[in-house]
């Protein structure tokens, strides 16, 4: 039989970065893989999202930062999408008075065209709710994309430009 370690080896302090990002990718493949709905996948990935938020302060993190909904979501089929909107309305709702009780800060990031007004009401509630913790700041990054950084930052420049900036 082998042996089972009867502790998790935590890293020294000087070892854990402060500020840890998590793409939140792949919970539909994962759970496709596995001959599951796609929905199934999404609800284990705040699950264990749920377990990360518990466990980072512990470790020393102080900030985690979640990117779950990308710009590029929104090609995904519309059945998909409008599960995706209510699901995360739902899941923020659910949980951010536990959120609260940890000391966990939320903050959230994105651009709020095309996000549901129940989605942004329900993140601008978490944010206000627990603006005062300082256990862990958790900012989530929601309708955030790459492209969409990049041709933001080129509008920029060009409408500078144009006012001789």
């Amino acid at each position: 039989m082998a042996e089972v370690a009867s502790s998790v080896d935590i890293p020294e302090p000087r070892q854990v970065p402060r500020h840890v990002a998590i793409i939140m990718d792949g919970n539909g493949r994962w759970a496709k893989a596995r001959g599951l709905p796609r929905a199934v996948g999404h609800r284990e990935g705040v699950q264990a999202l749920k377990r990360t938020i518990q466990a980072a302060p512990d470790l020393g993190i102080q900030c985690l930062t979640v990117f779950g909904f990308s710009t590029e979501n929104w090609s995904r089929s519309p059945e998909e999408v409008r599960f995706l909107m209510g699901f995360n309305r739902d899941v923020i709702r659910r949980r951010r008075d536990e959120l609260n009780d940890l000391g966990v800060r939320v903050r959230w990031v994105g651009r709020e065209r095309r996000l549901w007004k129940s989605v942004i009401a329900e993140l601008d509630e978490a944010v206000e709710l627990t603006r005062r913790n300082t256990k862990l700041t958790l900012t989530m990054c929601v309708n955030y994309g790459g492209r969409a950084e990049l041709a933001d930052a080129a509008a920029a420049l060009a409408d500078d430009v144009r006012r001789r900036r």
